[in-house]
């Protein structure tokens, strides 16, 4: 891509290096969604966000603890927004005002931050929004929710991430406050905690490719070749070593010829290329054994 027209995002290769035998959780926004997809398109070992797709910093702490970090080496933490929804059924009018004080006078406040936390609903289900209190995580919030996970996981290692998806619904400005927020607390995240780091998607979109032909028709989503962009930015941060970039290119060619589709399926030079296919899924499963996507594969 041309840098004339462009503000190049400063990468280099990460320390922390995936490969084949890394075993990944993608948490979070709709945009860790797409991540793990392209992930899956080289059947990387991944597990895409397996408790439906989540946007704010609480609901996705809330469905992670310790247990499940020594399941995974790698955990790809999405925020998309810092604006909470607080079910009335679960925290009183009393109980949401003591948690909402300002801190700056006693920050033994925060004892009464756990109603608020527990009443956070993962998506308000179509319910009328006046079941709900709305309210804005703070940066001291966050903290106080990862900090305890991030100290006792030091075998777990984090990747932290922004969604560029606007919340276009809260308002450009609101979204904006939300998001630096979030960039602020993965900021601190990523500088007190050695386990973790942080990947600048949020400003590989909005600054990198500010353009709106990088955008889907709702003119807020990435589009696919924004998606491909970003993706091949992920890669060649945390993939960066030539055994794993072979690999990658390997099994990524057998994507594609799995996802052929012919014309004539009874001619006989379809025959002969699945036959072809048959000997190269046969080739890559012996020669990785590990990955269970290649296993299932049945021609």
């Amino acid at each position: 891509m041309n840098n004339l027209f462009r503000t190049p995002v400063s990468l280099s290769k990460s320390p922390l290096q995936l490969t084949y035998d890394t075993k990944i959780l993608t948490l979070g926004s709709c945009f860790s969604d797409n991540i793990a997809r392209k992930m899956q398109e080289y059947f990387l070992p991944v597990t895409a966000n397996p408790f439906g797709t989540l946007y704010n910093p609480i609901s996705i702490r809330h469905h992670l603890d310790l247990d499940k970090c020594r399941q995974y080496d790698v955990v790809i933490v999405t925020f998309g927004t810092a604006w909470v929804y607080c079910d009335k059924n679960l925290i009183t009018e009393e109980e949401y005002a003591k948690a909402t004080v300002c801190l700056n006078k006693d920050s033994s406040i925060y004892k009464y931050r756990t109603p608020l936390f527990l009443s956070v609903v993962d998506n308000c289900l179509k319910r009328p929004s006046a079941d709900f209190y709305r309210y804005r995580l703070t940066v001291e919030d966050i903290l106080t929710m990862w900090s305890p996970l991030l100290e006792a996981s030091p075998g777990c290692r984090f990747i932290f991430t922004v969604s560029p998806i606007r919340h276009i619904k809260d308002g450009l400005h609101e979204n904006q406050l939300s998001k630096a927020i979030l960039l602020q607390a993965v900021d601190i995240i990523t500088k007190e905690y050695k386990n973790t780091t942080y990947f600048p998607s949020y400003e590989i979109m909005l600054d990198e490719l500010r353009d709106y032909r990088f955008y889907a028709p709702d003119m807020f989503h990435p589009s696919e070749v924004a998606i491909d962009y970003i993706w091949d930015c992920f890669r060649q941060t945390f993939y960066a070593n030539p055994e794993t970039q072979q690999s990658m290119d390997e099994l990524h060619k057998l994507r594609l010829m799995l996802s052929h589709r012919p014309l004539h399926p009874d001619s006989e030079d379809y025959q002969t290329f699945r036959e072809s296919l048959r000997g190269k899924v046969q080739e890559m499963q012996n020669k990785y054994p590990q990955l269970q996507p290649l296993k299932q594969i049945q021609l």
